[in-house]
């Protein structure tokens, strides 16, 4: 019987070696997917650009490990429920299984030498790498809910506590970044960031624009103000623009400030537009739109919104809102 039991137990060995070993393609996924940001610092295949480079380095997943829980330079802290161990595991054995890069790529958004010194630090420390330029869904957010400098704090440097008390988290998605040290990014550096997005270029009214279909080929566009009544700003002079997918026409449309279908060089087609006079926080406009045909791809359904104040204090109004046709939602989710 002793014998039987012990050669159970040797057999069972390669089946747990096999249970624990690291999930490269599953790790390829995650990286390659958007529930992490990582790689728009480390670059799209691991070669480096803002962070270094991680790809046939070597790293064991103890260094791996070390990177992401108590990281070198001004990278934030990630916590195991953002990334597993078992992720960490992976990551590792995917990106030695990548050869190493020769060199680095370019950053996604390189320190502008004409940019006002507080959109410099902004940039520098990182932050536009996720944020953009113009730290754009930062300043909407701050714009709803009239934030200070304390909040930005609390975002920044706990902001895998003080996020989800912040902005209800949608199901199913991790929070993308981690927690800043205040002795890698100052608070004198915060406040220059802080000072730049909400005296020089200023915040953004917190506007949510929501495609989604109806049926057939029958549209739902829905754009709502998020801001808080009394705190959150009030956008003026909004103009929604649905670029149409090559091929189609629009054979119905409602929703008040309808204008009709015109050329837009900027969208390189046509676009089907509405405006509206104002959009005060928690209010929200309802349109719908029919087309003579679905697009061939999903994707090429999408459009912008836009609005004339408030306009950024300085500097060229590059203010838009993006939006896009959203996937069914799955029953159970």
């Amino acid at each position: 019987m002793r014998i039987l039991i012990a050669a159970l137990m040797l057999a069972a060995v390669p089946l747990v070696a096999m249970a624990q070993s690291p999930d490269v393609p599953g790790a390829k996924a995650l990286w390659e997917g958007n529930q992490l940001f990582c790689k728009n610092c480390h670059g799209k295949s691991g070669e480096g650009a803002f962070g270094p480079d991680l790809a046939g380095r070597g790293l064991s997943a103890a260094q791996f490990g070390q990177a992401v829980r108590k990281p070198w330079g001004v990278m934030p802290a990630f916590t195991e429920e953002q990334l597993s161990d078992a992720e960490i595991a992976g990551l590792t054995a995917y990106f030695a299984s990548l050869p190493k890069q020769a060199e680095p790529g370019p950053w996604r958004v390189p320190v502008a030498n004409d940019a006002p010194h507080g959109q410099q630090v902004y940039m520098a420390a990182g932050c536009a790498q996720c944020h953009g330029a113009t730290f754009d869904m930062p300043r909407a957010s701050f714009g709803g809910r009239n934030g200070d400098l304390a909040l930005m704090k609390d975002l920044v440097y706990t902001h895998t506590t003080a996020m989800p008390k912040f902005e209800e988290q949608r199901p199913g998605q991790r929070l993308r970044m981690g927690n800043f040290n205040p002795l890698r990014l100052s608070e004198a550096q915060m406040k220059e960031i802080f000072d730049w997005a909400h005296d020089v270029i200023g915040f953004r009214p917190e506007l949510q624009a929501q495609l989604t279909s109806s049926g057939g080929t029958s549209y739902a566009l829905n754009l709502a103000n998020n801001g808080e009544p009394g705190k959150g700003l009030t956008a003026q002079g909004l103009v929604i623009d649905v670029i149409l997918p090559a091929g189609t026409t629009v054979t119905a449309a409602t929703g008040d400030g309808y204008k009709g279908v015109h050329m837009d060089a900027a969208a390189k087609g046509n676009v089907a537009e509405w405006t509206v006079a104002r959009l005060a926080p928690k209010q929200s406009q309802a349109f719908t739109i029919s087309l003579s045909q679905a697009p061939a791809n999903p994707a090429d359904l999408k459009g912008t919104v836009r609005w004339a104040k408030p306009a950024p204090k300085s500097g060229p109004n590059l203010d838009v809102l993006n939006f896009v046709l959203r996937p069914p939602v799955m029953a159970g989710r």
